[in-house]
């Protein structure tokens, strides 16, 4: 289970360009803005995950920030037999959208674990509790890389292009790569959307089998919400799927309900 939660996260941030990516001038989020997801595994709710856009109490170089809070917990009878309650923190400045310092507090079963990154991006420089990690162009964390992403600009995007993210994660910097697919409609608890799809690579291991398929749908309108995901997995699959949206900077309008 443990691989389930960082990836309901990165599940949100897949699609950024090969390139360095770039952002459009204005935020798609304000905030206020909260997200609420669930995670089926078949016909039974496994998990849910929680984000929401507060304004920092802490200033970096004398800058104020966003502070970004994303919570994932087991629901149902999941919760009853393996209980997991994450938190995940990311502080970002407010005009690049890069981290300041991001914090986890993962308990998974009996396995416990936390840690504090602080990130030097004039330096390329992450501090995190195990060491330190020297870096190049754009890294970021599980929840600064989903809003992040959210604000680029995807209009040029080709079917078939390859994308990709790095972030840190557990002591090292990884590389997410994504295919871009096309557009669909995609339903979900809050309705029908126009969606843009996209089929992130992933590792074959004890949860995912070496040809399992994993699909993200995110809106294709100015709030760039991912609003389902759909991944196999070794027995049967799991789908995430957005319930909740509140205090969107833009009006959320399914095309029908």
């Amino acid at each position: 289970m443990r691989v389930l939660f960082p990836l309901l996260f990165l599940l949100n941030a897949a699609y950024a360009f090969a390139q360095e990516p770039y952002k459009n001038t204005e935020e798609v989020f304000k905030v206020g803005e909260q997200l609420n997801y669930k995670m089926k595994y078949g016909f039974f709710t496994a998990a849910e995950a929680h984000l929401r856009v507060e304004e920092s109490d802490i200033k970096f170089d004398g800058k104020p920030a966003y502070h970004i809070i994303a919570d994932g917990n087991t629901a149902g009878t999941f919760d009853v037999f393996y209980t997991v309650r994450n938190r995940y923190e990311s502080y970002i400045d407010k005009t690049t959208l890069l981290p300041y310092m991001y914090t986890e507090n993962r308990h998974e079963g009996s396995w416990r674990h936390t840690d504090k990154v602080l990130f030097d991006h004039k330096e390329g420089k992450i501090t995190a509790n195990k060491g330190i990690y020297q870096f190049k162009g754009k890294v970021f964390d599980f929840p600064s890389a989903y809003y992040f992403a959210r604000c680029l600009d995807v209009s040029k995007l080709k079917i078939g292009e390859q994308l990709q993210l790095r972030y840190f994660l557990e002591d090292s910097i990884q590389t997410l790569s994504i295919t871009y697919v096309g557009k669909e409609k995609v339903s979900c608890a809050l309705g029908t959307f126009n969606c843009l799809k996209f089929n992130p690579t992933i590792i074959p291991g004890r949860i995912f089998r070496k040809n399992s398929k994993l699909y993200l749908w995110i809106t294709d309108d100015q709030n760039r919400i991912p609003v389902k995901a759909h991944v196999e997995v070794i027995v049967g699959s799991l789908t995430m799927e957005l319930t909740d949206a509140k205090n969107l900077k833009y009006p959320l309008n399914p095309i029908s309900k």
